[in-house]
């Protein structure tokens, strides 16, 4: 049944085994695979939660097509003979169009109730510890999941309320591409979509107030910075916003320094800040500040019948804000839920990606993380090491691992082509806390990048060949033929 929650809507209390509150990723995740187990399920799309699965097909959309415009302009370096990218930009948003609309099929209200999910579409209020409602709808369950995503959080910059601008979200409804676009933010959204608009010939200036990508390894967004310089990109960090003002109708930003930005566009890409105002949580007997709704490892909040995933969850998972992050999450608490197993969320198991050019991915403890805790070893291999990347004209970028000094793998930060495709078997090596010498005896294709990883791991051996002992070991047994 797929209803909407009105005043005419029926009186009798819904009683699920699981009301999930949200239909971003995880909450989908969650409500799909508990219908899947036969599980009596409530979907409740929540007004205003996180952007549904389809809207993060569009930024995967914008990308590809940048992808693309990146090829053909770089053609002439193989040797390629090719008349310059002309950028429609209406088929552009055609595609985004097609690749969401597609992509919105598999999370349909349809295909949900197919499966036996009720879905309701309201404003969700806890009204106790025990249920919630939907306009007159009132849902009785067993376990609720709030996984009602995130909202762009708002900047108290004097001036930026009284002009109109573009968040991350609406960016993707533009049917124009914008000619001056001014990028307000150091975020990974902010990064990927200056990149992208870059591509496709806009003048795009970027306003990293807090800094580029702070919360990820200096030496990855070193990388990335350059890449961001190389694409003409005007890049302005650490520097105070004093204003924002309209300029001839148009968007302007005055920075310290006496320094005007002027656009056609603003694109404000700082931040994102749990949406959880309106649920009345407190009534539920649940704890929330500006993480999120606070949870423990399990995932669970302060009454045992909630749980909460995805960008609206504090505590335990503050700052694990990835779709791929949410839908680990939905995993646990199924697990937990349907099956009473004991589940822990480690967010540092989680992969965290930058879908920039280069790419930037990472898993596991930073190097100052575990230096904190105690000696390390950071092991580095470059990307010009490798033939393809030399093949692909793509050598810019490292490999940086960090292990314990007796080799157990803490933590792997890549910044360059595929990183988040090779950060996966690292993903493993962290959850099972593998040693690099096992990472070291992987085979891997060959003529791959996926040779970069191997070699990283091998240089952890590289100082025993320098060791006396080992070389009169070696000298010992050549005697033996």
């Amino acid at each position: 049944m797929s209803q909407t929650a009105s005043p005419a809507a029926s009186k009798e209390p819904l009683t699920p085994d699981i009301c999930v509150i949200g239909h971003g990723p995880g909450g989908l995740a969650v409500a799909t695979a508990a219908a899947l187990f036969g599980v009596r399920t409530v979907l409740i799309r929540h007004d205003g939660s996180e952007l549904p699965p389809n809207e993060g097909a569009r930024g995967q959309a914008l990308r590809a097509a940048a992808g693309q415009a990146r090829a053909v302009a770089g053609a002439a370096s193989f040797g390629l003979a090719v008349d310059a990218a002309q950028i429609d930009y209406a088929r552009v948003r055609a595609h985004l169009d097609h690749v969401a609309a597609r992509s919105a099929t598999n999370d349909s209200d349809e295909r949900l109730t197919a499966l036996g999910v009720i879905v309701l579409k309201g404003e969700a209020r806890f009204q106790n510890r025990h249920q919630i409602a939907v306009g007159e709808m009132v849902i009785r369950a067993r376990r609720f999941v709030v996984a009602t995503g995130s909202l762009p959080a708002p900047l108290s910059i004097p001036g930026l309320a009284d002009l109109p601008y573009l968040t991350e979200d609406s960016i993707f409804d533009l049917a124009k591409r914008p000619d001056r676009l001014i990028v307000l933010g150091g975020t990974a959204a902010a990064v990927e979509l200056t990149q992208a608009m870059r591509t496709f010939g806009s003048e795009v200036a970027l306003i990293a107030r807090e800094g580029l990508l702070p919360d990820e390894d200096p030496e990855a967004v070193g990388v990335l910075r350059r890449a961001l310089l190389g694409d003409g990109v005007t890049l302005h960090e650490g520097r105070p916003i004093l204003r924002a003002e309209s300029h001839r109708q148009r968007p302007r930003l005055v920075l310290d320094g006496g320094i005007s930005i002027d656009g056609t566009h603003l694109l404000v890409a700082s931040g994102r800040k749990p949406n959880v105002a309106g649920l009345e949580l407190d009534l539920a007997g649940v704890r929330a500040d500006d993480t999120g709704v606070i949870v423990d490892a399990s995932l669970r909040a302060a009454n045992r019948r909630i749980y909460a995933i995805g960008a609206c969850a504090g505590g335990a998972a503050a700052g694990t804000t990835s779709s791929h992050a949410a839908q680990h999450q939905a995993g646990l608490v199924l697990r937990n839920a349907l099956f009473r197993q004991p589940v822990r969320f480690r967010p540092e198991q989680v992969p965290r990606t930058v879908h920039g050019r280069p790419e930037l991915a990472s898993v596991g403890l930073s190097e100052a993380q575990a230096r904190a805790q105690g000696a390390v070893r950071v092991l580095r291999w470059p990307y010009a090491e490798s033939g393809l990347a030399q093949a692909q004209r793509q050598t810019e970028g490292l490999i940086k691992l960090v292990t314990d000094r007796k080799g157990t793998i803490l933590g792997v930060v890549i910044a360059g082509a595929e990183a988040a495709e090779l950060i996966a078997p690292w993903a493993l090596a962290v959850q099972k806390r593998m040693n690099v010498r096992e990472m070291a005896g992987l085979t891997v294709p060959s003529q791959s990048l996926s040779e970069v990883s191997q070699r990283v791991a091998l240089s952890f051996q590289a100082p025993l060949a320098a060791k006396p002992s080992i070389r009169r070991l070696i000298g010992f047994l050549r005697r033996f033929g």
